[in-house]
């Protein structure tokens, strides 16, 4: 029985679908790939594709035939020439216009010696234990509580349990927990928050202090700053309270995070702004993107073998070669032509600071570089651009905002730095409710309504006007 019309259309269009999907899906990888992960898929590409190469020799479009077939393959080769050709003009133009200093190179080259695999808490209290004049059996204890404690320093098993549990002497384990407590840093090994910071004190030599009966006795009205209930059960005066809190948070509440393996990220830019001669200029940092080009080689696969199978595999090979090109080639200029609208468009930013970011959209930005609104988002995700103000997401100079009353736009990051300014010079002892907040916001021509101060607050860890008073 024949198959209707219709239905051989749909299977068509999928089959058509599906023939396509691969190659978009890796133009987008490409496109939304940060600098070190993009080397990583172009080190793949490389290893996969025989007819791609890193740096090598011009190509050379000799005819090696006078077929038909041969002349459009050696058509497509003189398109893949004027590719390669414009790719490394792009390329050399980039890196002349980026401003590098002669030690640039040497700089960088320290930075990615100077890596290491950080060490983890674990592996810090196992070496400080191995010096550790402790018994074969006591060290066993030990050890095995160590692998018991969380990112945080905290152990994380009950002993009373452990010694029900495996049968361990009590004394073993309560005396396992003293050594370990004992090492560095400082609070490892407690319980909870409360054992945590009575450790570091009594390191201290404050075991006598008010900072320890508070912490031992009214951490959770000290959290919520009820200063003066806490005076008056100590009989000292609430300055005598807010003295001693003030040096109970320079204490370390979580003394294992500094071994966390988050605190070990490192970011390489994808864009470089920076003022030379009083222009900001773009560059993007393509030190760390292999140069890719047609190789020769093809050349001697074709002489060897005058199959069609080889010519056809060739050819594949070579138009796969030339579309990973051309998407790399098509991600630079996109991301250049974002940058550029930025500088354009958040200039006081660059000349001032963060206060003067204004309200930008990918809208505005697609339709200035002439692209749609999903290659912007794709474009600028997991993307770091380095400023003479330090290094931010691409993502962060795209944000909404409010109208002044003189007419100004403002970012919302623009509004929480002015609120956060509020904040920061306000009477300690007479802190500015939510309200007030607004109203004073209201007086610096910033119109915000009270639920989105409050957001904000949150958002700048700010605290509630009763926990922010100081006595």
């Amino acid at each position: 029985m024949a198959m209707p019309e219709q239905r051989f259309d749909q299977f068509q269009s999928l089959q058509q679908q599906q023939t396509i999907a691969p190659q978009m899906q890796q133009s987008l990888q490409l496109l939304q790939a940060p600098t070190l992960e993009l080397r990583h898929l172009i080190q793949q590409e490389l290893n996969a594709n025989p007819t791609l190469e890193d740096e090598s020799q011009d190509v050379s479009l000799e005819e090696v035939s006078t077929s038909d077939e041969d002349e459009e393959f050696d058509r497509e080769l003189a398109e893949l020439s004027q590719l390669d050709e414009e790719w490394r003009e792009y390329m050399a133009q980039a890196r002349v216009a980026k401003p590098k200093r002669d030690d640039a190179d040497d700089k960088h080259q320290f930075m990615m010696d100077s890596i290491i695999d950080p060490i983890t808490l674990q592996e810090h209290l196992l070496k400080q234990l191995n010096f550790s004049p402790v018994s074969g059996e006591q060290k066993k204890v030990c050890e095995m509580l160590i692998g018991s404690i969380d990112e945080g320093g905290f152990l994380q098993v009950d002993l009373e349990e452990l010694c029900f549990d495996m049968g361990i002497p009590f004394d073993l384990l309560e005396d396992g927990r003293g050594i370990i407590q004992s090492f560095d840093p400082v609070g490892v090994g407690a319980e909870d928050l409360r054992d945590c910071l009575l450790i570091q004190l009594e390191r201290l030599g404050k075991h006598h202090s008010l900072e320890y009966q508070i912490v031992d006795h009214y951490l959770d009205d000290m959290a919520r700053k009820r200063y003066p209930q806490i005076a008056k059960k100590l009989s000292v005066s609430p300055e005598d309270i807010t003295v001693a809190a003030e040096f109970i948070a320079t204490l370390d509440p979580r003394p294992g995070s500094r071994f966390a393996s988050s605190n070990n990220t490192y970011v390489v830019p994808d864009v470089s702004i920076e003022n030379v001669g009083g222009e900001w200029i773009v560059a993007l940092n393509d030190e760390q993107i292999p140069r890719l080009r047609i190789s020769p080689a093809y050349k001697e696969l074709l002489a060897s073998n005058d199959g069609k199978s080889a010519r056809g595999y060739i050819r594949d090979k070579i138009k796969s070669g030339k579309f990973v090109i051309k998407s790399i080639h098509q991600r630079q200029q996109t991301i250049r032509g974002i940058a550029e609208q930025i500088v354009a468009r958040q200039r006081e930013f660059f000349d001032i600071g963060p206060s003067k970011l204004k309200p930008m959209n990918m809208a505005q930005i697609a339709e200035a570089i002439e692209v749609h609104e999903t290659t912007v988002s794709r474009a600028v995700a997991g993307k770091f651009v380095s400023t003479p103000h330090g290094v931010f997401e691409m993502k962060y100079f795209f944000t909404t905002g409010y109208q002044s009353e003189d007419g100004e736009s403002m970012s919302n990051t623009s509004v929480k730095q002015a609120l956060a300014q509020v904040v920061a010079e306000e009477d300690k002892k007479k802190p500015l409710s939510d309200q007030a907040l607004v109203n004073v916001m209201g007086e610096k021509g910033i119109k915000i309504a009270r639920r989105t101060v409050a957001k904000y607050r949150e958002e700048l860890n700010i605290l509630p006007s009763h926990m922010r008073r100081t006595y």
